[in-house]
């Protein structure tokens, strides 16, 4: 069997991260998480990625400055001299450029704590109880250029309970993250993915 060589990309603890990883051990599933990157030498959830013995890439944005291309050109010159296929959005906080995405397109993939189109951006849980909404949960969508838009792969619900706060609602919604990931990321691998993207100068200098 086959499996599509996969990117997860973290900024924080890597708990989605460890749910793609955990699934991936199976012989059966067609992804294999092939590198785990950064943009925070800190993050928690690169210290889970080499206990597992998964690869491990940091590329700190503050080195860039304030331009996002050129950590976009690095980020992008990393996937392709790991083979990378796929990549996977992961608790990644930083915004793409229009042109990052486009050399990814349908092979880029994000998990985003609230139902789209409800309640896109950051503060999710806090926003859902704000507008006394009954069901909350997550959503696995394809990455565009607009922040948490792009085709719906998978969601799960779960409901907003009396006497919720943003803490108890988050964790409700993480557990089925981590169960709706790993099952959109296959669907995705199994068939649906499109071919490694060729090399695009464009993207890798910025200036042109």
């Amino acid at each position: 069997m086959t499996r599509v060589p996969t990117a997860v990309l973290i900024s924080g603890r890597g708990s989605n991260f460890s749910a793609l990883h955990a699934a991936s051990l199976a012989p059966d599933y067609p992804v294999a998480i092939a590198l785990v990157v950064s943009n925070r030498a800190d993050a928690p959830g690169l210290s889970l990625a080499r206990a597992a013995g998964v690869p491990t890439a940091v590329i700190e944005h503050k080195a860039f400055g304030r331009d996002r291309a050129p950590f976009d050109a690095a980020l992008d010159a990393t996937l392709r001299d790991a083979g990378i296929a796929l990549v996977a959005l992961a608790g990644f906080m930083r915004v793409l450029t229009e042109k990052f995405v486009a050399a990814w397109q349908d092979r880029l993939v994000n998990i985003h704590p609230s139902l789209l189109p409800s309640f896109p951006g950051l503060d999710t849980h806090a926003r859902a109880l704000a507008a006394g909404v009954r069901l909350h949960g997550a959503t696995v969508h394809l990455v565009r250029a607009e922040v948490d838009s792009g085709p719906i792969l998978a969601q799960a619900a779960v409901p907003v309970l009396p006497g919720d706060t943003e803490a108890t609602l988050a964790a409700r919604v993480l557990a089925v993250e981590h169960r709706i990931y790993p099952m959109a990321l296959a669907a995705l691998a199994s068939g649906h993915a499109p071919p490694a993207p060729s090399a695009d100068a464009a993207l890798l200098n910025p200036a042109a």
